[in-house]
């Protein structure tokens, strides 16, 4: 009987926690983060933003992914480790003048990870140290951290990047996602939206 009423009276795990998808980042949360973050952490936000790579890829870049000899190129392509599909992404100039300052300060080699273990700079640092870098910097804006994750600095752009354009197959190659239908789901888009869209356009 003791079973019973035990188990009847556990919670749910998910009880007052918030699921599913990870909030992306809105603009002005963007600055008021990247003000103020410097070295290390303006490297991995701004490369975290600019990439949308999933946090197992971000945390595994070495330093000759997005160089060529000394200077940060403006496009790099890495391969998924997920869909072992490749993806190319561009990094813009705030984002290739953080890693430039970045490696001088970390002294990285050519084979180094960008973004190394500080107990051991043969490993690259945890997808777990890299979420909980993540919720400090949403938390030092005054978000709600159960609410962001690591996926939000994947879904960021590319969900500024359809509120400004609706350019679905845009979002769908940026994200490298195979089906059309997965971007609609990754960005969220319901009927309302859709009907949105098609409320702009008079034929």
């Amino acid at each position: 009987m003791s079973t019973v009423i035990g188990l009847s009276a556990r919670q749910p795990w998910n009880k007052g926690k918030l699921v599913g998808q990870k909030k992306p980042l809105k603009l002005r949360e963007i600055w008021a983060i990247r003000i103020n973050l410097q070295h290390r952490e303006l490297a991995m936000f701004n490369l975290a933003i600019d990439s949308k790579l999933r946090a197992c890829d971000l945390v595994n870049l070495r330093v000759r992914d997005i160089t060529n000899g000394s200077a940060i190129q403006s496009r790099a392509m890495v391969l998924q480790q997920k869909t072992q599909t490749s993806v190319r992404f561009e990094l813009m100039e705030q984002t290739r003048e953080a890693q430039s300052k970045w490696l001088q300060v970390s002294g990285a080699n050519n084979n180094d990870y960008l973004f190394p273990n500080r107990t051991d700079r043969s490993n690259h640092i945890t997808t777990r140290q890299y979420a909980r870098i993540v919720k400090r910097w949403v938390t030092s804006i005054g978000l709600e951290a159960s609410a962001y994750g690591t996926h939000s600095m994947r879904r960021t752009k590319p969900a500024l990047i359809y509120k400004r354009t609706k350019n679905l197959r845009a979002v769908q190659l940026l994200l490298g996602h195979t089906k059309l239908e997965s971007t609609v789901r990754y960005l969220g888009i319901d009927v309302d939206n859709a009907l949105e869209i098609a409320e702009q356009t008079e034929v």
